[in-house]
């Protein structure tokens, strides 16, 4: 692509001119949904970017190593600050332990997120790549749930039970949070309420259940899981769990109601679904998916009704979309990708306006 091409030579020989990319390059042409598309940050692994209740800022995770970090923190960006190529955003994680799943709390004055600090001031080590090829990510017993301030100071911790609590995420009408925990000895969806208290679960089947998020209604939650049904696949996926770990290459999205009844397998598709976040309709579910994929890449962005129907892919990367996330008004959409990033693995965040 030889705008594509130019743009970055000019990018890298004027980097101070430069702080953002607008520019209908990083666009695909069939992305007939996507229009002003924008390049946030840089360099490193930058994903699950959220949005303030009030769309001015956004909460997400970095380990970009020219901001000082080697294991995620948490940063926090205006939404219109588009600058983080040349000036580092504020940390508001303590800097230690490895931290996920930052959610702004009502009245954007404080954020929820996850993190291991508490027990280990280190980054915990990663996954070692395994003799029998399975593809793995960790699950961290040392997560616990935290509210911050815009400072960084920790108020509250709202989990401290054995194993892992993590992904937690807020409802829009803001009286409830639903996060993922091990305390049932399985990966479950659980609620509670903003303190932390009234703690109900929502999930009881065999399986990674997580990546939860209620409905701009608050009354339903989307969220992926994988289900093994085999006696050879459950057996894998826990004798993987004791170890602390999941194999997350088959995941499909289920839906249900807030207090967890009515629950229904949404997709049907096949390898990864995942990260899905409701429309602002409510009728749709926009997700990441390498359902079309013989190889596991690329995964692109997908939306799908409700009720099972209307598949349509949004994205048309060759690499990696994921982590869509629409604003409170319905006029955004920021995501995670690894498009325009010069052949190195970055993973970046990029916003849009989103057109019906």
């Amino acid at each position: 692509m030889k705008a594509n091409l130019i743009f970055i030579l000019t990018f890298y020989l004027i980097p101070n001119l430069i702080f953002s990319q607008s520019n209908e390059d990083i666009k695909y042409p069939e992305e007939k949904n996507f229009k002003n598309i924008r390049q946030l940050t840089f360099g490193g692994d930058n994903a699950e970017a959220y949005w303030s209740f009030d769309d001015s800022k956004l909460v997400f995770q970095s380990n970009y190593e020219k901001w000082g970090v080697f294991c995620d923190q948490i940063f926090i960006t205006d939404t219109n600050n588009y600058n983080m190529k040349t000036v580092k955003p504020p940390m508001v994680s303590t800097g230690n332990g490895r931290t996920t799943c930052s959610y702004f709390m009502p009245g954007d004055s404080t954020f929820i997120y996850a993190s291991t600090h508490l027990s280990n001031l280190s980054c915990p080590e990663e996954p070692k790549r395994r003799a029998d090829g399975k593809y793995v990510w960790p699950i961290y017993d040392g997560f616990d749930i935290f509210i911050a301030d815009l400072e960084g100071n920790i108020i509250k911790q709202l989990t401290n039970t054995n194993g892992y609590d993590a992904e937690p995420t807020v409802s829009p009408k803001g009286d409830k949070i639903v996060f993922t925990s091990m305390r049932s000895g399985d990966l479950e969806l659980y609620t509670c309420d903003l303190n932390g208290e009234n703690v109900i679960q929502i999930t009881d089947e065999l399986g990674y259940d997580g990546g939860a998020f209620f409905s701009n209604d608050g009354q339903k939650i989307i969220f992926r899981a994988s289900r093994p049904k085999t006696k050879k696949e459950k057996e894998e996926y826990t004798d993987l769990l004791k170890e602390g770990l999941v194999q997350p290459t088959n995941m499909e999205l289920f839906i249900c109601n807030a207090d967890g009844t009515d629950l229904r397998q949404l997709t049907n598709l096949g390898g990864a679904n995942w990260a899905p976040f409701f429309h602002p309709s409510d009728q749709k579910v926009i997700f990441s998916s390498n359902h079309k994929s013989e190889r596991g890449f690329p995964f692109n962005l997908y939306l799908i009704n409700i009720d099972g129907t209307g598949l349509e892919q949004i994205t048309f990367d060759n690499t990696f979309d994921a982590f869509p996330v629409f604003s409170n008004d319905g006029k955004k959409l920021v995501f995670s990708s690894n498009r325009n990033n010069g052949d190195t693995r970055d993973t970046n965040i990029f916003i849009v306006d989103w057109k019906e």
